[in-house]
């Protein structure tokens, strides 16, 4: 039984090259365009979003811890004062950013919150 043509010769070897550059054509269009990604990236993107709304969701309890504290207006006062790069170590300090069940402040958390209390007028 005779091969078809196109699997002859020097048909087979463009045949393999035209396979070859539309595997990879495929691929770079589909990374970069296409919006595909990696495992490890989805995982990564995942873990960031998580942690996004985790600190989302507890910056308002430390925001009240604040506001409840019995010197609250002072401590605006000199949270406002301090410089924007040195408001979440300030907010770590005074223990609003270390939430129930935990024995250390959470950073992120901590930024979050002199965000919302520095924005309140």
């Amino acid at each position: 039984m005779q091969l078809p043509s196109i699997l002859q010769g020097e048909s087979l070897t463009r045949l393999s090259q035209g396979i070859a550059i539309g595997a990879v054509a495929t691929m770079v269009i589909g990374f970069y365009w296409g919006g595909w990604t990696l495992g490890s990236t989805a995982k990564e993107q995942a873990q960031r979003t998580a942690t996004s709304a985790v600190v989302a969701a507890l910056a308002p309890i430390c925001v009240d811890k604040f506001q409840i504290a019995a010197d609250s207006s002072t401590n605006l006062v000199e949270l406002k004062k301090v410089s924007s790069w040195q408001q979440a170590t300030f907010v770590e300090k005074g223990g609003w950013a270390t939430l129930p069940g935990s024995k250390t402040p959470d950073t992120a958390v901590a930024r979050a919150c002199a965000e919302l209390l520095t924005s309140v007028k």
